[in-house]
């Protein structure tokens, strides 16, 4: 395996962070990574180790306010600033390797990203994957949640400790400690950003049926932070014939962290398989 960290410029000018893995060999297909809300690239290494033997390159970048990267931790002033940070990103890596079948894959926020980014910019990219995507609200303390809503009209950028339960991500006590030990996650987020994941869950949901790449969407059944029914309601929407949906029973949030991740790794091994062609 060959690891490589560097820089990018992002929407505004912004130096995001980014890393990339690859095979000793050339890639046979490559995944462009977006994280969830929160954390950052370097909790994919499961994920990592395991596309890597198999011919696969891993790229991803955390997210502006997240990890390495700068920005106040979980702000955003427009949801522009993400998606042209992916594409940013997109260009960048596309360009080095061309010829390289590319996928999108985003986890939870990260997947609201991922599937709100292909279907305004399907250009260049074999398909689109999303793990347990943020497509309705996530479920967080009612107080919260209407701190933010007055807090929006005052203090847009003002920083609200969201308070996620560690023990909702996995069923690994392992994994849990490892997240809630994680220097580089965080669980701040402003009322701005909130505001921007609000219009965002909306617009992609109610264009679901304009999605025009191939789509692998799944779920974990017993997810207690993001609703499952916003998956569901987006991908009874989409209308492509290639699309593919997969529930895990009594799954967590973070299925490439959870106990059956090796299900998890070998379905989503065999879907690129079939999208190389």
């Amino acid at each position: 395996m060959k690891q490589a960290e560097s820089k990018f410029r992002g929407a505004g000018g912004m130096e995001l962070y980014s890393q990339s893995w690859q095979p000793d060999d050339a890639a046979r297909g490559a995944l462009l990574l977006v994280h969830g809300f929160g954390e950052h690239t370097g909790r994919y290494n499961y994920l990592v180790d395991y596309l890597i033997p198999r011919g696969y390159a891993v790229h991803g970048f955390d997210l502006r306010g997240h990890g390495r990267s700068p920005g106040p931790r979980g702000h955003i002033n427009q949801w522009s600033e993400l998606r042209d940070d992916v594409r940013a990103f997109v260009g960048m890596v596309t360009a080095q390797q061309p010829t390289t079948p590319y996928f999108l894959f985003g986890h939870s926020f990260g997947g609201l990203i991922a599937l709100n980014y292909a279907l305004q910019f399907p250009e260049g990219l074999h398909g689109v994957i999303a793990s347990a995507p943020l497509l309705a609200q996530a479920k967080l303390s009612p107080i919260l949640v209407m701190l933010s809503r007055v807090l929006q009209r005052i203090k847009p950028d003002f920083p609200v400790n969201t308070k996620l339960d560690g023990s909702t991500i996995s069923r690994d006590p392992a994994e849990i400690q490892r997240y809630v030990t994680d220097p580089l996650v965080h669980g701040i987020g402003t009322p701005r950003l909130a505001q921007e994941i609000d219009s965002a869950i909306v617009w992609t949901q109610t264009h679901a049926a304009e999605l025009r790449l191939p789509l692998l969407l799944y779920h974990g059944g017993a997810d207690r932070l993001v609703p499952i029914v916003g998956s569901r309601t987006f991908y009874d929407h989409v209308t492509f014939p290639d699309k593919r949906w997969i529930e895990y029973a009594g799954g967590y949030h973070e299925s490439h962290n959870d106990l059956d991740r090796a299900t998890v790794f070998t379905n989503l091994v065999s879907w690129l398989e079939e999208h190389l062609r």
